[in-house]
């Protein structure tokens, strides 16, 4: 009996040894994660975008059609990004429906790009402003993040070549909006 408590140490069986795949696998996953933060950090600290070339996209609308913005080359572009859980956004809607009325046979256009919300919600949102323009949801994502978008509403003024000329953060006033639409139309 002395023997078998001095060969075991006295501690019971001894302990299996973790799979080496185990151990791999966990590592990787660390790994995995840690990629994941520091991509979204870069991404962070990349800023927003505020000029150069506008990302393209299409969007599918809540109507059934689509919406490519290179399809609207040789216009100014409105790319409106907004939510309808967000309080600045239900107090300049009315505004973007009655720029997009006064200015559509101008050559301008306005779209809508629905953020983290859900399809009823932006239809009555849609629906209570009596908003016209294209609209569609941004499904995963994608859209605002290529905008390296911060938060809702915001605008990006998109000039006649494709090129981001304004970012307006925030709801703005009637005013600010006409003085960059008619700088761009002048060019």
């Amino acid at each position: 009996m002395g023997e078998e408590a001095e060969g075991s140490g006295g501690l019971g069986p001894p302990k299996p040894r973790p799979i080496r795949w185990v151990r791999w696998l966990i590592w990787g996953l660390l790994f995995g994660f840690l990629g994941l933060i520091g991509g979204g950090l870069y991404r962070a600290q990349a800023g927003q975008l505020s000029h150069g070339a506008a990302p393209d996209f299409t969007l599918n609308l809540f109507n059934g059609g689509t919406f490519r913005l290179a399809d609207q080359r040789g216009k100014v572009v409105i790319v409106d990004f907004w939510a309808s859980w967000c309080i600045p956004c239900r107090q300049e809607a009315r505004l973007l429906e009655a720029l997009w009325q006064e200015y559509r046979n101008r050559g301008v256009v306005f779209v809508g790009v629905d953020y983290a919300d859900s399809e009823d919600e932006a239809r009555g949102f849609l629906e209570e402003f009596g908003v016209t323009y294209p609209n569609g949801p941004d499904l995963g994502t994608r859209i605002s993040q290529a905008y390296r978008m911060r938060g809702v509403p915001e605008k990006f003024l998109i000039d006649r070549s494709g090129q981001i000329r304004a970012v307006l953060i925030g709801p703005q006033g009637e005013a600010e909006y006409r003085r960059i639409i008619e700088a761009l139309l002048q060019e």
